[in-house]
């Protein structure tokens, strides 16, 4: 998918190491969305970014990781619930390497890699976000 140009208010990604997926618990302040859930690296749009220059800031803002744009193999855009705003999805594999030099920003109490699946069924994860790895999972072998 290449992106058309229409505004945007973020962008989330699932960045995979093997099955694992890299994710992060929200912090639990008062007025925040979804405090203290399970989050994906991703957020708000700045200035006049692309989908993929957002999303690629983010990832190295939280977690000190530096991908370039032709690491992400997948995108689609999602209309959110307030039915105006679009937010792009990504996926793209992370290495082992890569993993372990995770440098954990200053947003969120903590981060791991978790199962895929268990992020899925987990209570704790952003239901949306819980929707678009399932939707993503659908269309590929994810595993690879």
């Amino acid at each position: 998918m290449t992106w058309d140009g229409a505004p945007f208010g973020g962008a989330k990604l699932a960045a995979m190491c093997g099955d694992a997926l890299l994710v992060y618990r929200r912090d639990d302040t008062p007025g925040l969305p979804f405090p203290g859930l399970l989050d994906l690296p991703g957020g708000g749009r700045e200035g006049d970014e692309t989908p993929e220059q957002c999303v690629l800031r983010e990832l190295a803002e939280e977690f000190g990781v530096t991908l370039t744009e032709d690491r992400l193999h997948y995108h689609r855009a999602y209309r959110l619930g307030d039915g105006v705003t679009i937010s792009h999805f990504f996926a793209a594999r992370l290495s082992e390497a890569e993993v372990a030099e995770v440098r954990f920003g200053d947003e969120g109490q903590d981060w791991a890699l978790m199962p895929a699946e268990d992020y899925i069924a987990d209570e704790d994860a952003i239901p949306r976000l819980r929707d678009w790895l399932i939707e993503y999972r659908r269309g590929r072998d994810w595993r690879h």
